[in-house]
């Protein structure tokens, strides 16, 4: 069984997103760490090249698959910044009535750029999927 792909790295948050092309999105991704950062109190990391993830978990599937992820996290891709949040989680599902222009995954979240979206609705969500990610596997047994 191969491995998973995506994982944490020691790679350098800050130079990944200095070499981001499109200034905009640099921006963005700057914006969107301090963001992260606060409202999870967890430190950036990269996770492969290109996306940066705050926290992580242990998951194990019933195919006996299994190891760790982001708990949050982001990546700015050509066009658009994803945003790996559990988006259409019960709690989010009317915030993201009024979050702005966007579009959604199973778990992502699309925008094209942080000026499109209202940013503390977009806290609100990020803060949201954190707790309900952190909660739901680092609960005491």
């Amino acid at each position: 069984m191969s491995g998973n792909k995506t994982v944490p790295t020691n790679a350098s948050v800050t130079a990944f997103l200095m070499e981001v092309e499109d200034e905009v999105q640099r921006k963005d991704g700057f914006i969107l760490v301090e963001l992260m950062q606060a409202l999870t109190g967890e430190t950036p990391v990269m996770w492969g090249p290109a996306i940066v993830g705050f926290g992580s978990y242990h998951y194990r599937y019933e195919s006996g698959r299994e190891g760790e992820i982001l708990l949050v996290g982001f990546s700015p891709r050509k066009g658009r910044l994803e945003l790996y949040i559990g988006a259409n989680s019960l709690p989010n599902k009317p915030l993201l009535e009024k979050l702005g222009k966007h579009s959604c995954g199973k778990s992502c979240l699309y925008i094209k750029r942080l000026a499109d979206v209202n940013i503390e609705i977009l806290g609100h969500i990020v803060s949201n999927s954190y707790k309900h990610l952190n909660k739901k596997y680092h609960q005491q047994t």
